[in-house]
């Protein structure tokens, strides 16, 4: 029987190598995000917004533009937690 993780990881690796990562509970709001927001921006240069759900009062904007790579990993409850 397959596990269902708990949330996901999305590491965002942007030019100029800075690295951000944001959570999604689901891979389903990660892929609306993704094909809803960065992707019909990809060549643009101004700022879209990138939920950030688990950190009240934080918000992060990136340009679609400087998107060089995106990683997504599931977390399971049981993993250990990496820094």
């Amino acid at each position: 029987m397959p596990r269902t993780p708990d949330e996901f990881a999305v590491h965002i690796l942007m030019a100029g190598g800075h690295r951000e990562e944001v959570r999604f509970t689901t891979i389903q709001e990660f892929q609306k995000w993704y094909s809803g927001e960065l992707v019909p921006k990809s060549e643009s240069k101004d700022f879209i917004n990138v939920p950030i759900k688990n950190i009240q009062g934080e918000y992060m904007v990136v340009r679609p533009s400087s998107v060089l790579a995106i990683r997504v990993e599931p977390i399971f409850g049981g993993s250990v937690e990496r820094f």
